[in-house]
């Protein structure tokens, strides 16, 4: 198991510095992110100034993947970033970080009516935290989004089925209202025969 979440971990450090490559260009700063193994100097990067922003994620992930607490930060701002792939960097490093502050932090982008384009991976982080913030959340956001030409669906789908995984009867009215919505209604199905029977 423990092999496996390394090989995991090794997977999603490789994408992420294969990612941000091109974008640091032939900076030696890049390289000296990823082989160093102070984490003060690792710190330093997300405070100092003018500091590229494929520095400041190389840093945060690295911190936050590794229990350091003052990446939290940083990787919030990072799971609300308009590129996919770095929300989805930051919120596997939040997942490994454990601060308690996340599930706060994930909710209130979540539920942010400003921000519902990028709310697809704090629904999914959520999910994933199994918090007592996600139920509630996630059929909060899904209530508001279950209208049939909702332009955000994929969001609606994430907390459909985010919802389901998580198996809380709370969810149950919602997941029904979900069932006609032309997008939403085979994966609210499903979700559905995941609910405890009852409530």
């Amino acid at each position: 198991m423990i092999a496996d979440t390394l090989t995991v971990m090794d997977e999603e450090f490789r994408s992420l510095t294969d990612r941000l490559r091109d974008e640091a260009g032939e900076s030696a700063a890049y390289d000296r992110l990823l082989a160093t193994e102070d984490d003060e100097e690792l710190a330093r990067v997300l405070v100092e100034p003018a500091r590229p922003l494929w520095a400041r994620e190389i840093a945060a992930f690295r911190l936050g993947c590794g229990g350091d607490r003052r990446a939290f930060e940083a990787l919030v701002l990072l799971l609300n970033h308009r590129d996919p792939e770095r929300c989805v960097s930051a919120a596997y490093a939040l997942v490994r970080l454990g601060d308690p502050r996340t599930p706060r932090a994930a909710a209130a982008l979540a539920t942010n009516t400003l921000r519902t384009a990028y709310a697809l991976h704090p629904v999914r982080l959520l999910t994933d935290l199994r918090a007592p913030e996600s139920v509630p959340t996630l059929v909060s956001t899904l209530t508001r989004l279950l209208h049939p030409d909702e332009p955000h669906w994929r969001v609606a789908l994430a907390c459909v089925e985010g919802l389901g995984r998580l198996g809380d009867g709370a969810a149950r009215p919602v997941l029904e209202a979900a069932l006609p919505h032309p997008r939403l209604g085979g994966a609210a199905a499903e979700a559905l025969g995941r609910l405890p029977a009852g409530r």
